[in-house]
């Protein structure tokens, strides 16, 4: 189509030179027709072999195209045939493996076919043989029975009583190995267990035996206390050893710190501080001064009058003194120097009583708890500094011995040693010494008693030592040695759940055989 349009552009063109040529020739010159016509040849003729040779290259261009195209689909054609080879021999490989597998399938179906066979065959006869064995069991039953003379029932009972007696036995048999590697184990978590306790019981005994609240005229004297950019405040606390809580308390400093004594320096200085109204650093210092010589010269007293009340003399001044440290000392509540007074006091009485040196009784008595006075300072305990203070400040063997025996560390050598041991338990013991009442002590014993009494083969039970153990006195005819054992530990674990009590309660059963013959 193309070289159609061409030709016929070229033809027209041709025409139309031709035209205008015989026109411009006509109308110049005649002679001049001869030379157009030439040219309208050349130009149609040049035009034609234009359009002849483009056309060839048309023609070559098309050839160069088709040949293409044919390669193009030869190539495409290769390709499906090989794609389409590769997809028949995978799926004659998938064909084939399937077969092998159904082929497989086929095998397991046949041999778990002839399990099966096997199996029902094997339960055909393991229910003949249990029919059998159960038809033997029967007639061996009755058999039993009847040389026996039990039934079935009776059989069982007896045996499950022999059994029970065996579980009993081996039972306690075990406890006993596990309470003694218990015990083996116990003083290596001892400490821990304490401190734990201490994290959860000692919090209101604690705050309470930390803190000391001095009164303030107003709360102004708050601001004065502080001082600018809290200077006295920090002064205070830093010579005294103690912090100052200064709160929304109307008119009140608390005054914080494990040392009774340096809190007892502390309120005398700031009370002085507050009434003579100056407060600055210097001022402080002074006055922390003069309270320290004055809580120096108190304990110094207080040491004294406790040696005359008692009527003790001749002890080494530096005890003197620790004796009045104890006024800052309490225990469980328990004023520590009250309490070493009133054991000196019952241990004279009960000297008269049985004819020993009561002045010597006295003296043992006033200072058993010495090492109270500076067991926060030193490393050990208080019986093992008071002790080590008894010696050093020359007291007698008999002092010594009383001060380390009186909680039954050491074995006492004397009988003011066990005296002063008695008024040491008599006066921590009775009640309301140690912030307990009467009527509690009494409840907690009469429960401790009821709980004891309430398991089946108990004759008596009795709580002594002020609640620390209790003694069970069972019937031999319905409780066994091995029974005696399990009961122990039940009601050791009734007693932890259904009463609260300071410290352990010791749980002793007591089975008593007698056998009783007459001589004829």
């Amino acid at each position: 189509m193309n070289i159609a349009i061409t030709i016929a552009v070229a033809l027209a063109v041709g025409v139309i030179c031709w035209f205008a040529s015989r026109k411009y020739c006509e109308n110049a010159a005649n002679g001049r027709i001869g030379n157009a016509e030439e040219r309208a040849r050349q130009i149609i003729d040049d035009a034609l072999k234009s359009v002849e040779s483009e056309k060839r290259i048309l023609e070559e261009e098309k050839r160069k195209v088709q040949l293409d195209l044919k390669e193009e689909s030869i190539q495409a054609r290769n390709d499906l045939e090989k794609e389409i080879r590769e997809r028949r021999n995978e799926i004659q490989r998938q064909e084939h493996r399937m077969q092998s597998k159904e082929e497989a399938l086929d095998k397991k179906v046949e041999a778990v076919e002839r399990k099966e066979q096997s199996y029902n065959s094997k339960l055909d006869d393991l229910n003949r043989k249990k029919a059998e064995i159960m038809t033997l069991q029967e007639k061996q039953q009755q058999e039993l029975e009847r040389i026996s003379g039990l039934t079935s029932e009776q059989a069982k009972e007896y045996l499950l009583k022999s059994v029970e007696e065996d579980v009993k036995h081996d039972t306690a048999r075990l406890i006993k190995e596990m309470d003694s590697r218990a015990k083996e184990e116990a003083s290596k978590k001892a400490k821990e267990y304490i401190v734990n306790a201490i994290q959860k019981c000692a919090a209101d005994h604690v705050a309470e035996a930390t803190i000391t609240v001095v009164q303030l005229p107003n709360d102004e004297m708050k601001g004065r206390i502080i001082g600018r950019e809290g200077r006295n405040i920090r002064t205070l606390e830093t010579m005294t050893g103690v912090e100052l809580i200064i709160d929304d308390t109307p008119e009140a400093v608390i005054l914080s710190g494990f040392d009774p004594i340096r809190r007892e320096v502390a309120r005398i200085a700031l009370e002085k501080l507050v009434v003579d109204g100056r407060i600055h650093p210097a001022r402080i210092e002074e006055m922390v001064e003069k309270a320290q010589k004055e809580v120096e010269n108190n304990i110094r007293a207080e040491g004294e009058n406790a040696c005359m009340e008692v009527g003790v003399h001749g002890i080494h001044p530096e005890l003197v003194r620790l004796l009045g440290k104890m006024k800052f000392r309490t225990s469980y509540g328990q004023n520590a120097l009250k309490h070493s007074m009133e054991v000196a006091h019952l241990s004279g009485l009960l000297a008269n009583e049985i004819g020993v040196d009561a002045r010597l009784a006295k003296r043992a008595g006033l200072l058993h708890d010495i090492g109270k006075a500076v067991d926060h300072e030193m490393e050990g305990s208080h019986i093992q500094l008071g002790a080590e203070l008894c010696r050093k400040y020359k007291e007698g063997p008999v002092v010594i011995n009383a001060v380390e025996s009186h909680h039954g560390d050491v074995e006492p050598t004397s009988l003011i040693s066990c005296i002063v041991q008695a008024a040491d338990a008599i006066s921590a013991a009775r009640p309301g010494a140690r912030r307990d009442t009467l009527e509690t002590y009494t409840n907690r014993l009469k429960q401790l008693e009821d709980i004891t009494n309430s398991f089946k083969g108990v004759d008596k039970s009795f709580a002594i030592q002020a609640g620390r153990e209790v003694r069970v006195m069972v019937i031999p005819e319905k409780v066994s040695d091995d029974d005696m054992v399990l009961m122990a530990r039940e009601i050791a674990k009734q007693i932890e759940t259904e009463l609260g009590y300071p410290g352990q309660i010791k749980v002793n059963l007591i089975r008593e055989s007698r056998v009783v013959e007459y001589a004829k």
